[in-house]
C-alpha cells in the first residue's frame, strides 16, 4: 500500500464507462477497488457503512424482514447515507462507488474475529436480500451473469413442458403463478437446501427453481464467497495493520460509536438540580436510572458509576458548578467529610469538564462504550442492564417500572438475543406509549433527548430558571450491573493508494 501527499483527482468517466463500472444497484463485490482516495474519505466511507449495517441490524430486529414498513425504512436509510438501492435512478455512479469501496474497507475491520465476521456477513446478506427484492425482473438475468452465477431463466416452451412437475415440487405454487413467474435452471449442487426440503424439481443434474426461491440460493452463494474472502483478508491483515495511520481506525471501527457526541454546548443550564429526581423516572434510560437510584440510596458510587453517570448528567445540561454541588451534597449525606470530597473527588469532576489535567472535554458514553467494556463487579451499578443484569433481576426491574407482562417478554427476548440497544428502544416505546419511536437508539443521551421531545410535544427541554420556585418530588428506580468501552477516530488529509489494497483481498496473498 502506498501513500502520497500529492492531491489526486478522480478521473471523469464517460457515461458508458461509469455504467460499466457498476451496472447494478447491488453486487457480489468480486473485485476490490483500485482507485486512489484520501484517508479522510477512507474513514468517512467506513463510518457511513457501519451506520448502514447497524441500521440494517436494528430494522431486522424491530420489523419483519420484507414487510412494507421494513422496506421503506431501509430504503430511507440508504438514501440518507447516499448508498445505491434502486436501478434506473439518475447518476447512480457515485452511490454505487461508495457502496463498493466501503464494503471492502469494512472487510478489513470485520475479518479480525469469528464473531465480527459472522455479524458482518449477516448484515451484508440482509442488505443484498433487500436490494434483490426491489431489482426489476428484466435486470435479474444480467445481475446473475455479472455476479458469475450460472443461473439461466428457461424459455416459455421449457416452462410449459415441465409445468406440472414444477408445480408438484414447489410448495405454494399454482399453474397461474408458474406461468407468470420466471423459472431458473440451476446446477443441482447449488440447490441442495431446496432439495433437502423437497421444494424443487430435479432433472438431469439441474434444479428448476421459481424466482421466489432463487433468492435463498443467491444468498447462500454470497455467504460462501464472502466468508472465504474474509478468511483470506484476515490472513493478510498484519500487512495492513503495520501502517500506523490505518491501524487505529480498523481496530476500533467494529465497535466505535458514529453518532452525535452529545457534548454540553447546546444544553448547558437547561436543567436544575431539583429536576433530576423527576427526570430520572420519566426520561432516563434504565442504565442511568439505576445509577441515580443507587446514588440516592447509598450516597456513593464507585469510579465506573461516577464516570458513566457524571458524563451523562453533563450531557443533559448540568454545568460544572451544578455537578460539583450535586455530587458533594449526595456524598456528604453518606457521612463523607466535605474537605475529603473537595480534595479527593472535586478534581475528577473538574477533570471530566476539561478544567484539569490535559484539559480534555470528555463526552458522555455511548451505548456501545457502556456495553463493550469495563463490566461491573460486586457493588457496582454502572453498565447496561440489558447486557449485564441477570434475566430474573432485569424482569423484576421492568415490573417495578410498570412495563406490561407482554412488553417484559419482548424485552427479555431481545436481551437474550444480544440485541441490547433494541431492547432499550422497546423499553422507550413502552414507557412513552408509542408504537414506533422512529429512531435507532445508540446513546443514553439520545434516549433522554427523544424522551423530552415527546413529553414536551415535539420540542426540546425548556430552559429552567436557575432558582425554580417549587422543587420537584423524588421518585426512585432501580439497580444492576454494567460496563464501558473505548472509541477511536482518525483524521488526516494524506492520500491513499487503493491499488495496494487489491493484494489483501486476493487468494494469492
Amino acid at each position: 500500500m502506498e501513500f502520497s501527499k500529492k492531491k489526486w483527482r478522480m478521473p471523469r468517466l464517460a457515461g458508458d464507462q461509469r455504467n460499466a463500472s457498476y451496472p447494478h444497484c447491488l453486487q457480489f463485490y468480486l473485485q476490490p477497488p483500485s482507485e486512489n482516495i484520501s484517508l479522510i474519505e477512507f474513514e468517512n466511507l467506513a463510518i457511513d457503512r457501519v451506520k448502514l449495517l447497524k441500521s440494517v441490524e436494528n430494522l431486522g430486529v424491530s420489523y419483519v424482514k420484507g414487510t412494507e414498513q421494513y422496506q421503506s425504512k431501509l430504503e430511507s436509510e440508504l438514501r440518507k447515507l447516499k448508498f445505491s438501492y434502486r436501478e434506473n435512478l439518475e447518476d447512480e455512479y457515485e452511490p454505487r462507488r461508495r457502496d463498493h469501496i466501503s464494503h471492502f474497507i469494512l472487510r478489513l475491520a470485520y475479518c479480525q474475529s469469528e464473531e465480527l465476521r459472522r455479524w458482518f456477513i449477516q448484515q451484508e446478506m440482509d442488505l443484498l436480500r433487500f436490494r434483490f427484492s426491489i431489482l426489476p425482473k428484466d435486470k435479474i438475468q444480467d445481475f446473475l451473469k455479472d455476479s458469475q452465477l450460472q443461473f439461466e431463466a428457461i424459455s416459455d416452451e421449457e416452462k410449459t413442458l415441465r409445468e406440472q412437475e414444477i408445480i408438484a415440487s414447489s410448495p405454494n405454487s399454482s399453474g397461474s403463478k408458474v406461468v407468470l413467474e420466471s423459472i431458473y435452471k440451476i446446477p443441482f449442487a447449488d440447490a441442495l437446501d431446496l432439495f433437502r426440503g423437497r421444494k424443487v424439481y430435479l432433472e438431469d443434474g439441474f434444479a428448476y427453481v421459481p424466482l421466489k426461491d432463487i433468492v435463498a440460493i443467491i444468498l447462500n452463494e454470497f455467504r460462501a464467497k464472502l466468508s472465504k474472502a474474509l478468511a483470506l483478508t484476515a490472513r493478510s491483515l498484519p500487512a495492513v495493520q503495520s501502517d500506523e495511520r490505518l491501524q487505529p481506525l480498523l481496530n476500533h471501527l467494529s465497535h466505535s460509536y458514529t453518532g452525535q457526541d452529545y457534548s454540553t454546548q447546546g444544553n448547558v443550564g437547561k436543567i436544575s438540580l431539583d429536576q433530576i429526581d423527576s427526570l430520572s423516572t420519566k426520561s432516563f434510560p434504565p442504565c442511568m436510572r439505576q445509577l441515580h437510584k443507587a446514588l440516592r440510596e447509598n450516597h456513593h458510587l464507585r469510579h465506573g458509576g461516577r464516570m458513566q453517570y457524571g458524563l451523562f448528567l453533563k450531557g443533559i445540561g448540568l454545568t460544572l458548578e451544578q455537578a460539583l454541588q450535586f455530587w458533594k451534597q449526595e456524598f456528604i449525606k453518606g457521612k463523607m467529610d466535605p474537605d475529603k470530597f473537595d480534595k479527593g473527588y472535586s478534581y475528577n469532576i473538574r477533570h471530566s469538564f476539561g478544567k484539569e489535567g490535559k484539559r480534555t472535554d470528555y463526552t458522555p458514553f455511548s451505548c456501545l462504550k457502556i456495553i463493550l467494556s469495563n463490566p461491573p463487579s460486586q457493588g457496582d451499578y454502572h453498565g447496561c442492564p440489558f447486557r449485564h443484569s441477570d434475566p430474573e433481576l432485569l424482569k423484576q426491574k421492568l415490573q417495578s417500572y410498570k412495563i406490561s407482562p407482554g412488553g417484559i417478554s419482548q424485552i427479555l427476548d431481545l436481551a437474550k438475543g444480544t440485541h441490547y440497544q433494541v431492547a432499550c428502544q422497546k423499553y422507550f416505546e413502552m414507557i412513552h406509549n408509542v408504537d414506533d419511536c422512529g429512531f435507532s437508539l445508540n446513546h443514553p443521551n439520545q434516549f433522554f433527548c427523544e424522551s423530552q421531545r415527546i413529553l414536551n410535544g415535539g420540542k426540546d427541554i425548556k430552559k429552567e430558571p436557575i432558582q425554580p420556585e417549587t422543587p420537584q418530588p423524588k421518585p426512585s428506580i432501580q439497580k444492576a450491573k454494567d460496563a464501558s468501552s473505548a472509541l477511536a477516530s482518525l483524521n488526516s488529509s494524506l492520500e491513499m493508494d487503493m491499488e495496494g489494497l487489491e493484494d489483501y483481498f486476493s487468494e494469492d496473498s
